[in-house]
Formats: structure tokens, C-alpha cells, sequence
């Protein structure tokens, strides 16, 4: 919670003043059963209408006051209750922006989408809480004993008898509240897992006629979050029923000893009925103090789980010898006995990787599913850290150039096609923010969709729907081709970005990237394109098999020669 509290600090002025109107409201409504003891015993007992006036006058004025001061503690309290979720979020944000691929893997998406709206939500709504009747629900519990003291100490002590039991109970409802919400926002990220996960396929679902099923899988997870809500709800019911008890025990013994002081003249009407006052007020600052404390549990919860993320290693970060001033000009890159293995696991998916790729060269990446071909690729820009070797970009350590610097200058087409909400010149624009028209339209031409992005009703205008879902595959991938192009970038990676172009379309994209000059590392299973390619690098289980030219593998590797014999047959190879 500390760190929670460290986003107050900036609205300490807020707080101060809410928290003061506060105060003032408080001291007002303690003071109004002692205006109307005094109302009943000099005034109405003494049948003194001059007094009931000036006392009644007293309490309308302490009335309005409260009143008034209410409503300016309650806009002081939303300003920072509102800012600092503002705040939380934000920083929120900016933290899993600056997450690595590991730490993404730490955090599934619901989680995280749960961490950045219910949590902070909670935390937001106990903020507020706190400065309007967190802290004036005790302080009015401890006001009223004392006020029941000073009017009447003998009978004070029957309302004092039970806040002890009270608050020892209170203090159980806090801990065992906090893990039992804890849990429950746990299986709210399971229900907005499977929600995310039925929403994107949607359209698999219909087609391979699973809509029962993931029905019945989504019933399953909302049922496992309705049990956990239930067992914290029914421990959180548990605690009015215990407060209403205790207290009104209370009111009855101060009730009934003071019909005894009453006889006895050792306490007047007014004193009783003050008392009792007080032991209502103690009653309903106790109902109100139980809700504040469910609250609590749960803020305290989503607290831990948003300090989970803002408390985060990131385990990619600019070293302390990256050099502000480098930039890539060439686009060599140079594999040196590289070794990778993903964090949390034993075995390497590379291993003892070397390789030299000069400028303006074509690489192209075959080999089997598994066989480390994203994994080499997501090294070049530092998705992932080496645990062996080096990498170097025109005879720098990748490690000591600055990620944007490093990252700016590459373009990446990953394998999973991602579009965004927007124009198709929005999503072109993506990859460079001030690129001009002229720049779209030249890395659509590039890409090889500018002729159909023409054919569209509002051309480079037209709005993109959700993920892409009036494009079709090829469309789609020479899209963020053209997303990656608009930067000019030193160096392209192209994730099996184009299997589903047909094999001219893909020979003119491949002419046009050679014009471009920059370095192509292009993953591909299609010998038509490692044709054409500079260097052939054949990947197995992690290890490079072997590389070189399509004519040299075609000599030296008997793997390269099966995989072409499968795509062209044993005639084809006898023509190479």
C-alpha cells in the first residue's frame, strides 16, 4: 500500500482540506446531541421557549454548516479520488509499455486488463472513501464514547462495553476479507480470459460449431468467480448482523439502568436521551466502519496486484555503456556463437549460432517448426537478450546501442498479423508517425497493395474494421509490410510475411525490397523465395544445419535438396 499512498503526495493540499472539512463536519454532528440534551432539559423540561429557540437555533446553524461543509469536502475528496486513478492508471500504462517479452509472459492480457480498469477502480473508490468516511467512521465511534463520558460517565460505560469485542471482530473481517478478494479478482482475470479468447475467435467457433462448448466453458469460469464472490459477500453479510447485536444490547442496558439513575435523579431525560443518540451514531459509524472495511480488503488486494506490475524487474533495459550517439548506417549484421534459451526454461531453442549478413543482402530463414527461426529473428532487436555470444550491427554489440535507437531503425512483420481500429492510411502511418502522403502511398507501393487500397470506396481513407476483418490474408500481411517499409528502415524482418502471397506478387515484393537496399531477414518456407535470396540460413532443432546460396545448399545439405524435391518434385531437381 505504501506505494499507493506515495500518489497522494502531489494533491497533499486536496487532501489536507478535504480531510479538514471533514473534521469540522464531525465535530459539528457530535456536538448536536448535546445541543438537544440540553434543548430537553432546560428548555422543554423547564417549559422555557426562550431556550428551545436559542438551542434550536444553535442546531439549525450547526445543521447548515455540516451541511456546507459536506459538499466541499465531498468535491475536494472526488478531485483527488479521481486524480489519482488517473494517475495509477497511467503509470500503470507506461509500465507494461516498457515491458519485455518475458515480463509479458509473467502477465496474461486479462490480468493485466483487469489490473488497469477494476483495480485501480477499487483503489479509486476507497481513496474517495477514505477522505469522506473512512477515517470519520472511527473517529466518530471514539467522538461519540467520549461525548457519552462527558454527559454521563456511569451510563457511558454500558455504550463503551462493546466496541472492544467489536473491533478485535472488525480486525478478522479485514484480514480474512483481503485474501478472500484477493481471490476473487484472480478468477475475474479467468473470466475475462476466456471472454477475450471467445471474442477473437468467434468466427472459428461457428465454423467448427463450438458454441455450446466455449458457452459451457465461459458458465464454468463465471461460476468458479460467483462462488468466490459469494464466500466474501457472505463473511462481509456476516458483519452487520454481529454489529447490530452488540450494539443494540447496549442501547437496551443504557435504557435500562437509566430508568434506575432516572429514579434515583442521577442522570436527567436529556442525559438518557443523549446517550442513546450517541449509541445510534455509534451504531451506524460501526455499519458504515464494516463496509469501509470490506472495501478496504478488496483495495488492499487490488493494491498488491498492481504493485505486482509497477514492481516489476524489467529485464531489458539500455546498459550503461549503450552510446547515445550511435546510429546504423550500413545494415551488417553479425551472429557470433549466439546461444538462446527463453527465461523459466532448461533448454536452449538456440545454440552456438554464427552468421554474417552484409549489407543490402536478402536472408532468407527455412527449417521445421520449433527450429528457433522467430526466436533468431527477435534477438536482432533486442525482443529477447542473448544468454551467449554476441550479436553485432555494423560492428556494434546490439547491446550497447540504445533500443530506440536500435529499434527505430528496423522494421518488424511479425508472424501474428495485427491491424488497428482506423484509416489504411492510420495503419501505414503506424510505423512512422509524421509520414507524409507521399511516403504512404511509396511504401504501398513497395508492399504491392497501393493498386488495391485504389480499389477500395474511400481509398487510403478507408476505415479498417477490428483486427482487419474486411481484408483478406494477403491483404492484411502486405499492409503491415507497408507499415514496416514507411520508416525506411536499415534492416527488415519479415516473419513469414508472405505465405499467403501468390508467387508473382511475392517475386515483385522481393524486386522492390532489393531496390531498397536494406538488409532482409525473411522466414519462409517456399524455395521460390530462397531463390533469390543472398544467404540461406537451414535451421534444425535450434542448431545451424547449414548456409550458404540456393546452388551451394543444393551441393552440400541433403536436407535443402529433400525440401526442394518436395516442392518440385525429382524432375525440378534434376533442372537445378
Amino acid at each position: 500500500m505504501r506505494t499507493m499512498f506515495s500518489f497522494l503526495q502531489k494533491y497533499r493540499l486536496a487532501t489536507s482540506v478535504a480531510l479538514l472539512l471533514m473534521l469540522t463536519e464531525l465535530t459539528v454532528e457530535l456536538f448536536q446531541p448535546f445541543i438537544i440534551s440540553k434543548i430537553i432539559d432546560k428548555g422543554i423540561g423547564a417549559d422555557n421557549l426562550t431556550v428551545v429557540l436559542q438551542w434550536g437555533g444553535v442546531l439549525l446553524g450547526c445543521s447548515a454548516l455540516a451541511f456546507v461543509v459536506g459538499i466541499i469536502s465531498s468535491f475536494y475528496a472526488s478531485h483527488v479520488s479521481q486524480s489519482f486513478g488517473y494517475d495509477v492508471r497511467d503509470r500503470l500504462y507506461e509500465k507494461v509499455q516498457s515491458f519485455s517479452f518475458a515480463n509479458f509472459n509473467r502477465f496474461p492480457e486479462s490480468s493485466l486488463i483487469t489490473r488497469l480498469t477494476n483495480d485501480v477502480m477499487q483503489l479509486q473508490n476507497t481513496v474517495f472513501m477514505g477522505l469522506r468516511i473512512m477515517l470519520r467512521a472511527p473517529l466518530l465511534v471514539i467522538g461519540s464514547v467520549v461525548m457519552a463520558f462527558i454527559v454521563h460517565p456511569k451510563l457511558a460505560l454500558f455504550l463503551a462495553a462493546g466496541i472492544p469485542f467489536l473491533g478485535m471482530f472488525l480486525v478478522w473481517v479485514l484480514r480474512k476479507g483481503e485474501r478472500l478478494f484477493r481471490s476473487v479478482q484472480q478468477q475475474l482475470d479467468g473470466v475475462n480470459g476466456v471472454m477475450q479468447q471467445n471474442l477473437r475467435g468467434m468466427r472459428l467457433i461457428r465454423v467448427f460449431v463450438r458454441m455450446k462448448h466455449e458457452a459451457a466453458r465461459f458458465s464454468m469460469s463465471s461460476e468458479r468467480l460467483m462462488e468466490k464472490t459469494v464466500a466474501a459477500m457472505r463473511l462481509t453479510e456476516t458483519t452487520m448482523p454481529i454489529i447490530l447485536l452488540v450494539m443494540n444490547t447496549c442501547i437496551l442496558a443504557v435504557l435500562w439502568f437509566g430508568h434506575f439513575e432516572l429514579d434515583r435523579s442521577g442522570a436527567s431525560v436529556g442525559e438518557v436521551v443523549a446517550i442513546v443518540n450517541y449509541a445510534m451514531r455509534t451504531t451506524g459509524a460501526l455499519s458504515i466502519l464494516s463496509m469501509i472495511i470490506v472495501n478496504f480488503s478488496r483495495a488492499r488486494a487490488s493494491a498488491q496486484r498492481v504493485e505486482e506490475v509497477l514492481k516489476t524487474d524489467i529485464d531489458l533495459l539500455d546498459t550503461e555503456d549503450s552510446d547515445t550517439e550511435a546510429k546504423l548506417s550500413a545494415g551488417d549484421v553479425t551472429f557470433e556463437g549466439v546461444s538462446f534459451r527463453y527465461p523459466d526454461t532448461g533448454e536452449h531453442v538456440l545454440e552456438a549460432i554464427t552468421f554474417e549478413a552484409k549489407a543490402g543482402d536478402t536472408v532468407a530463414i527455412m527449417g521445421a517448426t520449433g527450429s528457433g527461426k522467430t526466436s533468431l529473428m527477435q534477438l536482432i532487436p533486442r525482443l529477447y537478450d542473448l544468454d551467449e555470444g554476441t550479436i553485432r550491427i555494423d560492428g556494434i554489440d546490439n547491446r550497447l546501442l540504445k533500443l530506440t535507437q536500435l529499434r527505430g531503425q528496423i522494421g518488424y512483420v511479425p508472424q501474428d498479423i495485427m491491424l488497428f481500429t482506423g484509416t489504411v492510411a492510420d495503419n501505414i502511418r503506424w510505423g512512422k508517425e509524421d509520414a507524409a502522403q507521399e511516403e504512404i502511398v511509396h511504401a504501398a507501393k513497395l508492399a504491392q497493395i497501393h493498386d488495391t487500397i485504389m480499389k477500395l470506396p474511400q481509398q487510403y481513407e478507408t476505415v479498417v474494421g477490428q483486427k482487419g476483418v474486411n481484408l483478406s490474408g494477403g491483404q492484411k500481411q502486405r499492409l503491415t509490410i507497408a507499415r514496416a517499409l514507411v520508416r525506411m528502415p536499415v534492416i527488415l524482418l519479415l516473419d513469414d510475411s508472405t505465405s499467403a502471397l501468390d508467387v508473382q506478387t511475392e517475386a515483385r515484393l522481393l524486386t522492390a525490397l532489393k531496390q531498397m537496399h536494406c538488409t532482409t531477414f525473411l522466414i519462409t518456407q517456399k524455395i521460390s523465395t530462397t531463390i533469390s535470396a543472398d544467404t540461406i540460413l537451414l535451421l534444425d532443432d535450434g542448431r545451424l544445419l547449414a548456409q550458404g546460396t540456393h546452388e551451394q545448399l543444393l551441393r552440400n545439405s541433403d536436407l535443402y535438396r529433400r525440401i526442394y524435391e518436395s516442392q518440385f518434385g525429382k524432375e525440378g531437381l534434376s533442372h537445378a
